[in-house]
Order: C-alpha cells, then structure tokens, then sequence
C-alpha cells in the first residue's frame, strides 16, 4: 500500500468520528429533543469508543432504572438483565462515583448472577459504565458493551468519559430547550386568553371575573382547552371585522 494509501485509511475513523461529533452537536443547536439526543449518542458511541460493540443509556427515574435508548437489541437486552438482577457495572456506574470497567466478563467475579445470564444469553463479553449528570443531578449511565473479551481498555474509558460528558451537556441544553418551549407556550396561551377575556368584555359589557367564568364554563362543557378556546373567540373576532 502506498504511503498517500495509508495515510488516507489511517484518517478515515478519524473524520468519521469528527463526523458523528458534528451531527450530535447539531442535534443540539437544533433544539433536538430528549430522545433525539440520546438515541444518536447510542449510535456513535460504537464509532468514538474503541472496542464498542453496543451501547445503551440506562436512566433512574422514580426509583427505577429505565433504559432511554440503545443502539440495539443486545444493548436493550443487557440493561433488561441488569434490572432483572438488580446489579452490574452500569447500575453501579449511577449509583458510585466512578466509572466501571469489565474488560472481559469471563474472568469477572463481581455480579455473578449478572454475568452468568450475559455469557449465557449474549455476545457480551465485555462492559463499561459512566455516570450522566444533568443539571448536577446523577441521572444515569452511558453503557458500552464489547463482543471481545478485552477489547475495552483504559483508552476506551478516556473516550467513554468524554461521550458521557458530551451526552451530558447535550441533555441539559435539550432540558434547558425544553424549558424554554414550554415557557413560551404558556406565555402565548396567556397572552391570547387575556385578549380574548377583554374581546368579551367589551362585546358584552361584563366584568373580567365574569368574562372568565363564561370561558371555565364554556372549556369545561366543551371538553376543550381554555387556551384553545381563547384562540377561536380571537379568530372569529378578526372574521367579523373583516
């Protein structure tokens, strides 16, 4: 193979890997929402972190581990054993402080029953578990998972760390997104059932309490929205001056 030939194999994982970066930091400058954001952090784990197979996000919400998203079945499934079993190095990645590495399961002694469903019922041979904090709350745990019993190393930790730190930041701007669109929308549902409170006031000469008990009323025997009913009192307003 020819120098120029090396050299362009040699950069091909990197400008895939700076690809996926690219992709995941544009899912949050989009305003890409929770699901979004944590399904392509599981696909591009396989591709930033060496000796991935697989790769899950596994949230604690209410008390219980829930998995967000998986780059596939087996990831799905490894989480299902984890709670099944209640242990394994990606529950006790939420729960402690530092990151679990399992470079190869078959020679692993902690979680026994954990491990011995694993090598029975998957490829998995090999696990690691970092911590998701989100707005400086432990909220869950990036999971990688190898098919090669050792091919998770200390460099895939140093790589698994920075994707759950990006997976991290890319969650709390997603939160934070959220926030805002739902700030937004109350506003705008105010802001529309005070003009339609006032239309109502002037068309019929009552009081703002008034105004406002007709609409409860009307949203409550209607089955509809407050807010929405708001917007069609607006609407046919506009139609009548027009």
């Amino acid at each position: 193979m020819r120098d120029d030939e090396q050299e362009a194999t040699r950069s091909q994982p990197v400008d895939k890997a700076s690809a996926s970066l690219t992709g995941l930091a544009e899912l949050v400058y989009t305003g890409a929402d929770f699901r979004d954001v944590q399904q392509a952090v599981c696909d591009v784990a396989p591709i930033l972190v060496d000796g991935c197979s697989h790769a899950s996000l596994m949230l604690h919400e209410k008390g219980r581990f829930v998995t967000a998203a998986a780059n596939d079945t087996i990831a799905a499934r490894v989480d299902e054993l984890e709670r099944s079993e209640n242990e394994g190095p990606c529950v006790d990645a939420i729960v402690e402080e530092t990151p679990q590495l399992v470079p190869d399961l078959t020679a692993a002694h902690e979680w026994p029953r954990l491990v011995r469903r694993v090598l029975a019922e998957t490829p998995v041979r090999g696990a690691a578990g970092f911590r998701l904090v989100v707005r400086r709350r432990k909220v869950g745990a990036l999971n990688l998972f190898a098919d090669t019993p050792g091919a998770l190393t200390a460099a895939s930790v140093e790589q698994g760390i920075m994707l759950a730190s990006f997976a991290a930041v890319a969650l709390t701007a997603a939160h934070e997104h959220l926030e805002a669109e739902t700030l937004r929308a109350g506003l705008t549902s105010n802001r529309e059932i005070g003009k339609a409170l006032g239309l109502m006031m002037a068309f019929h000469n009552i009081t703002e309490d008034q105004a406002l008990a007709i609409l409860q009323a009307t949203s409550q025997e209607m089955n509809v929205k407050i807010s929405a009913l708001a917007e069609e009192i607006i609407v046919h307003h506009h139609k009548n001056l027009s």
